[in-house]
C-alpha cells in the first residue's frame, strides 16, 4: 500500500463531518494544483484533523506546507445542546470543548508533523500577522454569519493568482445547511476574482483569476 493511500484510508477513521467523497475531492484538487507545488496552504477549521490528513497527504507529496488553523473550542453548532455536540471532547478542567489534543494525536499518528503545522487562536488575529501568500485556502470554520464572513475577508485576499479557494458546507437549499458558506461562495464568484472549477457534494473549488 502506498503512503498516500494509507493516509487517505486513515483519514476515514478520524472524527469529523467530512464525507469520504468530499475529502477525496479536497485531496485531488490540492494534489493536481500546479500553483500549490512547494507552496503554502492553509485550512480554517481543523476540528480533530480529518481534513488536515486529506490535505496533508497531498501537501506531503508536493513538498508543500499546510497550516491548520483553529481555536479548538468548537463552533456554535458543536456546543452542548446542539446537534453536533460530542461530550468526549470536553475538557474536564474548564468544561469547554477542546479538540486540540485529538488534532495533535491525529497528525502524530499520520506522521505528518513535518507537513501539517497547527495554528491555535482566533482566525482574524492570526490573519493580521500572517504575511505568506497562499496557494491554497480551505474555508471550513464556524458557520455563524459574523465568523464566516470575517474568515473570508481576512484570508481570501491572500490567495495568489491561480491559487485555489475551497469552501466546505455550501448548500443551495437552506434546509440542508446554514447560509454563510453559500453566501461566501456566491460573493467569491460575483467578485469576478474567482471562477469555479469543481463541485463535489458540499465542497466548492474555485481558482483565482484576478
Amino acid at each position: 500500500m502506498s503512503r498516500r493511500k494509507h493516509l487517505l484510508d486513515f483519514a476515514d477513521t478520524v472524527k469529523g463531518f467530512m464525507p469520504r467523497d468530499e475529502g477525496l475531492a479536497l485531496h485531488h484538487y490540492a494534489l493536481h494544483h500546479e500553483e500549490g507545488r512547494e507552496g503554502t496552504w492553509l485550512e480554517i477549521g481543523a476540528w480533530c484533523g480529518k481534513s488536515a490528513v486529506y490535505l496533508g497527504a497531498a501537501a506531503e507529496s508536493m513538498n508543500a506546507v499546510l497550516y491548520s488553523l483553529d481555536h479548538h473550542h468548537g463552533s456554535e453548532e458543536n456546543q452542548e445542546g446542539w446537534e453536533h455536540f460530542d461530550e468526549t471532547l470536553v475538557d474536564p478542567v474548564d468544561g469547554r470543548l477542546n479538540t486540540l489534543p485529538s488534532w495533535q494525536r491525529t497528525i502524530s499518528d499520520a506522521e505528518l508533523e513535518a507537513t501539517v503545522i497547527g495554528l491555535v487562536g482566533p482566525s482574524t488575529v492570526i490573519a493580521e500577522h500572517f504575511s505568506e501568500p497562499l496557494d491554497i485556502l480551505f474555508i471550513d470554520g464556524g458557520h455563524g454569519e459574523e465568523v464566516a464572513w470575517a474568515d473570508f475577508h481576512a484570508w481570501s485576499p491572500k490567495v495568489v493568482l491561480g491559487g485555489l479557494l475551497m469552501i466546505h458546507d455550501v448548500f443551495e437549499n437552506p434546509a440542508e445547511g446554514g447560509r454563510p458558506p453559500y453566501e461566501i461562495y456566491l460573493e467569491a464568484l460575483s467578485s469576478n476574482e474567482f471562477v469555479e472549477i469543481g463541485t463535489v457534494g458540499s465542497l466548492r473549488v474555485l481558482s483565482r483569476v484576478a
